[in-house]
C-alpha cells in the first residue's frame, strides 16, 4: 500500500484540528460504548458498499476517491471483506480480510482482520466493526468501533443528495459522533471534495 503525500498529510491535519476544536461539543452518548443495531440481516447486508464519508484512518489515507467495500457470506460466523479504492496517483489499491461475528445476538458486532496488517492479523478479537445504524431498506449504514475512534458511512449508491446528507448527520450525531470529525469521501459519480459532515 502506498501512502499519499501532501494531500494525506493535509487531511490528517484537518481531522486533528477539527477534533481538537470540537472536542467539547460531543453529544452525551459519547460516554457510552457505541451500540449495535438490534438485529442485522447478514444476507441483506453483504454486497457492494461505497464509503461516502468517514473519520480518516491511517490505513485509508492513501485513498483519494472511490473507496468501496465488498462483503460476502462465508458461513454463519464469518464474512469476507474486500476493500478497494483509487489512490492519489490514480492506482488501484486493494486489501482482503475477514470479519468474524463477535455478538451472535445481534450479528452487528464483528472483529475485522487483515493478514499482514499490524494489530489486525488475528481472526479473533474484540469488536472493531459495529453496525450502529442501518436504513430500513439497507441502502446506507453507519459503522464504527466502541470508542468512536473510527466511523464509516457506507452507501449502496455513490451519490448522496442534500436530504441524504442531512439524515446522515442527524444519525451520526444521535449515535454520539461529532459530525465535524467525519469527512466526506470523494466518489467519481458523487461528491468531489472533502468536507466535514457538519458543513455539508
Amino acid at each position: 500500500m502506498k501512502w499519499s503525500g501532501r494531500s494525506a498529510i493535509a487531511i490528517a491535519g484537518v481531522c486533528a484540528a477539527v477534533t481538537m476544536f470540537s472536542g467539547t461539543a460531543q453529544a452525551d452518548p459519547l460516554w457510552e460504548p457505541l451500540q449495535p443495531v438490534p438485529n442485522l440481516d447478514a444476507a441483506r447486508y453483504v454486497g457492494e458498499w461505497n464509503q461516502v464519508a468517514a473519520i480518516p484512518q491511517p490505513f485509508n489515507l492513501a485513498c483519494a476517491k472511490d473507496t468501496r467495500a465488498s462483503y460476502g457470506l462465508v458461513d454463519s460466523s464469518n464474512v469476507s471483506v474486500k476493500n478497494t479504492c483509487t489512490t492519489w496517483t490514480g492506482e488501484a489499491n486493494e486489501i482482503v480480510g475477514n470479519a468474524r461475528v463477535t455478538d451472535p445476538a445481534t450479528g452487528a458486532q464483528l472483529h475485522v482482520s487483515f493478514p499482514g496488517v499490524p494489530t489486525q492479523e488475528s481472526l479473533d478479537g474484540p469488536p472493531n466493526y459495529i453496525v450502529t445504524y442501518i436504513a430500513d431498506d439497507y441502502s446506507w449504514a453507519l459503522v464504527g468501533d466502541p470508542l468512536r475512534l473510527s466511523g464509516f458511512v457506507l452507501s449502496r449508491s455513490p451519490i448522496v443528495d442534500a436530504a441524504g446528507w442531512s439524515e446522515i448527520r442527524r444519525v451520526a450525531e444521535s449515535r454520539g459522533y461529532n459530525a465535524c470529525t467525519i469527512l466526506t469521501s470523494p466518489t467519481t459519480e458523487g461528491t468531489s471534495d472533502i468536507r466535514p459532515l457538519c458543513t455539508v
